[in-house]
């Protein structure tokens, strides 16, 4: 019974959580007019649930758009060619070709599962995984302007960014070989569309983003639903107060970036608020750790991917972030 729920399951919650959503933002001015006001907290709740889908929904086009790109217009013979065959070099393309897709770390989990689905190695998938959401040109120049032009923190963020990147993709080269797809995806089927009149491969592109989209939009609203409960109910101030020491404040800002799951695009401006409260370190932390694992891109990596896989990436970034800014910390 078990197994013919769960597919659904996802699914349905979605369904509720849309309409909830649509009730509270169509009817809440109806029911304070009839002298029944909603609670501060759930009036929050509703605001910040849709202020992170409202941000991160236009990452996902993007994503789902190229992911359908990659299905129709790129074959197993384009990714044979453009990955080098010696995996230390695939490992350095990934990281830096990743850097230059412009999406955030939910948007890219569409992109890189369409890539592993094609041929890419899972070590490669996981270089764009990490590196397209950290180190490309608009997270950059964002991280420059939110510090005040501060262009060390820029270089920072993006230097020990990809060396960290790199670190995790050697590990995982060495740990895993196959897809790691779970049951659900690894049936997934390359259709040749390379025969096909321009048109009709134009709207297969089309069909798949959409599909695309809608497999990991519902995935998308439950991690904000989480990330939003979280903001609204978890304290701060208690989260900032155990900060104590250059090692817990890391903790605590890569945390924080964790349970927020900002965009990307955007995140450098919330770090930079911390400055005063923080050493440079733990911004660091905050910025390099957040685009690579948060609570919606965690949810829609544990969609696609085997769960133990997914354990053993987070835990992997985890202690590589804390470590290298912690190895690093007397020289920033």
């Amino acid at each position: 019974m078990q197994k013919v729920t769960n597919p659904y399951l996802v699914e349905i919650t979605g369904f509720v959580l849309i309409g909830l959503v649509s009730f509270f933002i169509f009817y809440s001015p109806t029911i304070a007019e009839h002298g029944q006001e909603l609670p501060a907290s759930l009036l929050i709740f509703n605001t910040i649930f849709l202020s992170i889908l409202i941000e991160a929904i236009p990452f996902v086009l993007i994503g789902v758009f190229i992911a359908g790109l990659i299905q129709v217009f790129i074959t197993e013979e384009h990714i044979r060619r453009w990955i080098p065959k010696n995996r230390v070099l695939a490992v350095v393309a990934s990281c830096l070709i990743g850097a230059l897709f412009p999406a955030c770390e939910c948007g890219i989990v569409p992109i890189v599962r369409r890539l592993v689905s094609k041929g890419v190695p899972i070590f490669a998938g996981v270089g764009f995984l990490l590196t397209g959401p950290l180190i490309n040109p608009i997270v950059v120049g964002s991280t420059y302007m939110a510090f005040g032009n501060d262009l060390r923190i820029a270089l920072l963020r993006m230097g020990l960014g990809l060396v960290i990147a790199l670190m995790i993709c050697a590990v995982i080269s060495v740990l895993y070989k196959g897809n790691q797809f779970r049951k659900t995806y690894s049936s997934i089927v390359v259709e040749n569309n390379q025969k096909l009149p321009i048109y009709k491969r134009l709207k297969a592109m089309c069909h798949h983003s959409v599909d695309e989209f809608f497999e990991m939009g519902k995935y998308l609203i439950i991690g904000a639903l989480l990330a939003a409960f979280i903001q609204t109910f978890v304290s701060s101030a208690s989260l900032l107060g155990l900060g104590e020491g250059i090692l817990m404040s890391t903790v605590v800002m890569m945390g924080l970036a964790f349970l927020l799951s900002l965009c990307s695009e955007a995140d450098a401006f919330i770090a930079a608020s911390f400055r005063h409260l923080f050493p440079q370190t733990s911004l660091l932390g905050f910025l390099i750790y957040g685009p690579m694992l948060d609570l919606k891109n965690s949810l829609m990596l544990l969609a696609v991917f085997r769960f133990r896989f997914v354990i053993v990436l987070m835990f992997l970034i985890t202690i590589t972030v804390l470590g290298v800014l912690m190895l690093t910390h007397p020289f920033l």
